[in-house]
């Protein structure tokens, strides 16, 4: 192994390990890397990398979007989206479970951020459920990984970083449309899982409501749900790009949470502009600093090396995939998703297009991987937010979620070895 590659693998490990914050072990483990390479101006040439990753038109839209799930998180949307789940699922034994799996589903898709997912949905859902007789960390479970479903389900941020990634091999319609089957199946897994534990446990249902008040909160619900709709729908038909598509969800979002829904006032846009600022500030610096060190891969040739040490084991596709997916698994256990996936996908995706893999679905395996990381410990960002929001520990709840990772992680090898299922919605509009 060359000394810049034991440079590199040792001080990341170590910065890690002293919990040195991801964005700042990633600069400073390739900051002493191309300083062993013998660069002359290793600063000089990390700086340029790092500005260099911002250097892309489609990355406009992570911030747009960050402030439209700002908007989103508090301008009630929350609270209507469970109205309208209850009216679905509500009804069935576990039903609290169902209404807080739904809601994710759909408040993930609107806000495009799981953390606000959790925060948001699991902040009315989880007291509300522990008020039920449901065991709390039972519903800090649920929470923590149906919050994952909406990073699938369009439009999501770490997708436009995936699109990012591959150079414009895949496009962020294609990678969007691509994500609607893994993520609903995904939902449906974990209801599954949530169902049968209800029934064990003997959970009780939830809200029933008649016929005119069901109506009432399906409508509620709907300007709400139209964002996904506007965004995409606008995109596939060529009115705007995703970039575009951003700007478009944060004047959405502004008129529903301040017009129409009226929970967000005109002085609190202040600090909602400096939460997003900060939230986009970290991305940003995860992105620059994750581009460095993906250049610096290159540099080192490590996917050359990656790729022969992989096909060295086996040319089999089915082996292959099995393989890349217990990689990712264990990267997403200690890294946050963008990082991983800017680092990660110049490795991993050109081994399995030569395998005959398309880009679109390895990057839907890809997005499906680093979702099970952030429910695990040691930086599990949903993880964490979950269990302060249920006041347990993590100990605690990870004997309650193993059913719940069983079912992700089944979910993600049927995605894997079933291309179909996330190649037919972006065959179907010519992708």
């Amino acid at each position: 192994m060359d000394w810049p590659l034991i440079v590199l693998i040792t001080s990341f490990l170590i910065l890690l390990l002293i919990n040195v914050p991801i964005s700042f072990s990633i600069g400073i483990a390739t900051l002493l890397t191309v300083f062993a390479m013998g660069s002359f101006s290793p600063f000089q040439s990390v700086a340029h990398s790092i500005t260099t990753g911002f250097d892309s038109f489609a990355l406009l839209a992570i911030p747009f979007f960050i402030l439209a799930g700002q908007l989103m998180g508090r301008g009630g949307i929350a609270k209507r989206l469970i109205d309208f789940a209850n009216v679905l699922v509500g009804r069935f034994p576990g039903g609290l479970s169902f209404v807080n799996i739904l809601t994710c589903m759909l408040f993930g898709a609107i806000s495009g951020s799981a953390v606000a997912a959790v925060s948001s949905v699991g902040g009315f859902m989880i007291p509300l459920m522990n008020k039920e007789g449901y065991h709390r960390d039972f519903n800090a479970s649920v929470s923590i990984t149906a919050a994952t479903t909406g990073l699938l389900i369009p439009p999501s941020n770490v997708m436009i970083v995936y699109s990012l990634a591959t150079g414009g091999a895949v496009s962020i319609a294609a990678i969007f449309l691509a994500g609607f089957l893994p993520g609903i199946l995904m939902g449906i897994g974990l209801m599954v899982v949530s169902g049968i534990i209800s029934i064990k446990n003997h959970y009780g249902k939830g809200a029933t409501f008649g016929l005119k008040e069901s109506l009432v909160k399906f409508f509620a619900a709907i300007p709400a749900l139209l964002l996904v709709v506007i965004v995409l729908g606008g995109i596939l038909a060529g009115f705007f790009t995703a970039t575009e598509a951003s700007a478009i969800a944060v004047i959405y979002a502004f008129l529903l949470s301040v017009v129409v829904y009226r929970e967000v006032k005109l002085k609190e846009l202040p600090d909602i502009f400096l939460q997003a600022g900060i939230t986009t500030a970290v991305v940003m610096l995860l992105i620059g600093t994750s581009m460095a060190m993906s250049a610096v891969f290159a540099e080192l040739r490590l996917p050359e090396m990656i790729s022969n040490l992989l096909l060295g084991i086996s040319g089999n596709k089915i082996i292959i995939l099995l393989l890349i997916n217990l990689i990712l698994l264990f990267i997403g256990t200690f890294m946050d998703m963008t990082p991983a996936v800017l680092i990660f996908t110049p490795i991993f995706l050109p081994i399995v297009m030569n395998l005959g893999v398309d880009p679109i679905h390895f990057g839907i395996i890809m997005v499906m991987n680093l979702c099970i990381g952030i429910c695990t410990p040691p930086v599990g960002s949903c993880l964490f937010v979950g269990c302060g929001i249920a006041n347990t520990t993590i100990t605690q709840v990870m004997r309650h979620i193993m059913p719940f990772f069983l079912a992700m992680v089944i979910v993600l090898f049927i995605i894997s070895y079933i291309p179909w299922i996330s190649l037919v919605v972006p065959k179907i509009f010519g992708f």
